[in-house]
């Protein structure tokens, strides 16, 4: 999909991400501490049955499970070294279970390290890494690539010069941010979209952070700021944390949806849900928007 393309859809309707992924892979067994993306490519039943209920949801999109399937993220896990057959095992997977009827996105996220001066990260290791991942997403086939929960600007604007040197694919960016839209490492999300839309990212706005309930005046704002499509794909509300120490998220599909299609009157046109979604929340919200 080109910038075009995206824009085309767009006149016609606004388009539908999925929901969650990490949270409902561990409702289906996945345990805690360990890599995620690794856990999927040895039970990649859990991962297509919840991104076909996805797409039956009505999802245009779906994320592919390549979230920190970058060399640095792995390393972690000293797994750097299985970075392309990690990359390509996941989009395979998520093009096998849309079946043709969504697109897919391959899906990049911060290292978690800050880049110099406030952290260890430099440019050149970062975009080698970024660069390498997309190389691989790119490879693969899939149709637009996602930088989500990203908590900086700087970051995220290394994976946008890593994706203009590899390819052509559309970038959406959203970053992770307090309810007053401030962002966790200094900065707020207005200029930030402003400086990404600047270095060529085709659409902007904000995930995970806080449920929907909370960001209308961010939305809105955001709108303001840019004119690419702006991106809302916010959690099933704020959690409370359980006694084992588990995030447990109150709000459901249908205040969920409801709280959406305010979102979408702010001015996103591009609509999804993160932590503690499921496909029911899709569903309603597709419902809702149509």
């Amino acid at each position: 999909m080109t910038k075009q393309e995206l824009l085309e859809r767009l006149k016609k309707r606004p388009l539908i991400l999925d929901g969650a992924t990490g949270s409902n892979l561990m409702k289906a067994g996945m345990p805690k501490g360990i890599c995620t993306e690794k856990w999927i490519t040895e039970h990649p039943e859990a991962l297509t049955k919840l991104q076909q209920a996805y797409v039956e949801a009505g999802s245009d999109i779906i994320y592919a499970p390549t979230f920190m399937a970058n060399r640095v993220s792995l390393g972690e896990y000293k797994l750097a070294d299985e970075t392309e057959t990690l990359n390509k095992t996941l989009v395979g997977l998520s093009k096998q279970a849309a079946g043709g009827q969504a697109l897919i996105a391959g899906d990049l996220t911060t290292t978690g390290k800050l880049m110099e001066p406030l952290g260890p990260m430099s440019y050149e290791v970062l975009y080698d890494a970024y660069r390498e991942q997309i190389t691989y997403l790119a490879e693969s086939g899939v149709d637009l690539l996602v930088a989500e929960t990203m908590l900086a600007t700087n970051e995220t604007m290394v994976i946008l010069d890593a994706a203009a040197s590899v390819c052509e694919l559309p970038v959406f960016c959203t970053l992770t941010i307090e309810a007053d839209g401030s962002l966790f490492f200094g900065g707020n999300i207005y200029d930030a979209v402003e400086e990404l839309e600047a270095m060529g990212a085709a659409a902007v706005g904000c995930n995970c952070s806080t449920g929907p309930d909370q960001l209308e005046a961010v939305i809105s704002g955001i709108r303001s700021r840019v004119s690419i499509p702006v991106i809302a794909k916010p959690n099933a509300g704020m959690p409370t944390i359980s006694a084992t120490g588990e995030a447990e998220y109150h709000m459901g599909p249908e205040e969920f949806a409801r709280h959406m299609k305010t979102l979408r009157q702010a001015g996103a046109s591009i609509l999804g849900g993160c932590c503690g979604t499921t496909p029911e929340f899709i569903r309603e919200l597709k419902k809702t928007l149509f």
